[in-house]
């Protein structure tokens, strides 16, 4: 198989600039550069920036994709939209991590699969995880924990850990959600079982209670988001949601007994079992309705033939008489079928009897010999 890579940057708060996307240009004259994306495939040959250092530098949001079994995906959000603190808690071992780098937060997710069972090519999978940044500036860690998840499924964290807070809404996973868990090729056992300690999604505050937010602030802060705002393109959303997740009492906040790896996985394991034992249990129900359904088709095909037996001889010795490797295939199915008709009916020796009279008509044919032997129809050597 041939190599196949994919990159791609995409540029969010803030478009690039001329002098930037000439900068970038330098690296590659093949890739699609716009001021807001960057994007190259390579089937030979390598990249030969640092994503690491474009993402601090350009971009908020990269994936990359090779086709034997890598996937990567980071996210970039300002510092003051999230608590890095907390969102460390998830963020354990090479599977996913998170960094800060002066003004910006860096999140970096990565997968691999040596069997590489499941590869397809890399276009707009980018577009399709890209939300998943501002549930994290709203608060919503369901992709941190679901990251946390992978952290456990690749052994990076000892059975007697214990889980980080649960996030709200990890039973309906959105379609970014579950995109990323696709792509970071989470075991969906293991995310139901992690879900049983999760409450319904939390609603967005309501409109007056940011009102009371903004009014709470000084004047230079407000001043300052609306300049953010107007100048460097930021929005004000992920700095007032933290605020106000802030200033929430600690009776409002979601707590879970918090559970061990072990239990985790043993919980997945059962969730498994039982998955498989379903899923079993199914495709012996369809295999049943199917073996049915073909019976009683045979059977109304049967009793059809039944009553035209005579025009069905007719037919067979006028297959046989072509002379046509084709047509004797059809004669022989079809005296086959007149087989199955008979012993249906407890009747035997007409067709017996007919075809011994067939063999002994028409033993200089080899190849419709053959064939009636391969069908079992015919033991006369």
């Amino acid at each position: 198989m041939s190599e196949y890579q994919y990159y791609e940057f995409q540029a969010i708060d803030r478009p690039l600039t001329q002098s930037q996307m000439q900068e970038l240009r330098r690296y590659s004259t093949r890739a699609t550069i716009t001021s807001t994306r960057f994007v190259n495939e390579y089937e030979w040959g390598n990249f030969k920036g640092d994503p690491k250092v474009w993402m601090e530098k350009y971009f908020d949001a990269f994936f990359y994709l090779a086709n034997w079994g890598t996937r990567e995906f980071m996210l970039r959000l300002p510092t003051r939209a999230l608590d890095i603190e907390d969102a460390q808690r998830y963020c354990w071992g090479d599977s996913a991590v998170v960094q800060r780098k002066g003004e910006w937060v860096i999140f970096g997710f990565h997968s691999e699969d040596d069997e590489n069972g499941d590869w397809e090519e890399g276009d707009a999978q980018l577009s399709t995880l890209i939300p998943l940044r501002a549930d994290l500036a709203r608060g919503d860690y369901r992709c941190l924990y679901l990251s946390w998840l992978l952290c456990v499924q690749t052994g990076e964290i000892d059975d007697d850990e214990k889980e980080p807070r649960v996030p709200r809404g990890l039973r309906t996973l959105t379609g970014p959600l579950d995109a990323f868990a696709k792509t970071m090729r989470i075991e969906r056992d293991l995310i139901a079982a992690a879900a049983e300690s999760s409450d319904d999604a939390e609603e967005l505050p309501a409109r007056n209670e940011i009102e009371t937010l903004i009014g709470s602030l000084s004047e230079a802060e407000r001043v300052r988001l609306l300049v953010d705002a107007a100048v460097a393109g930021a929005s004000p959303q992920a700095e007032l949601l933290k605020r106000f997740r802030n200033s929430l009492g600690p009776g409002q906040r979601h707590a879970a007994q918090a559970r061990t790896v072990a239990e985790l996985l043993a919980a997945a394991e059962v969730r498994a079992n039982e998955r498989h034992r379903k899923e079993t249990e199914q495709a012996h129900r369809r295999r049943a309705r199917r073996e049915e359904e073909e019976r009683r088709a045979r059977e109304r095909y049967l009793k059809d033939l039944g009553s035209r037996k005579a025009e069905v001889w007719v037919k067979v010795n006028q297959l046989i008489a072509t002379k046509q490797p084709k047509k004797y295939d059809e004669a022989v199915a079809l005296l086959r079928d007149l087989r199955d008709l008979e012993r249906r009916d407890g009747q035997t020796g007409e067709v017996e009897a007919r075809l011994r009279q067939i063999h002994m008509q028409h033993q200089g044919k080899p190849t419709l010999v053959r064939r009636l032997r391969k069908a079992g129809l015919l033991d006369v050597e």
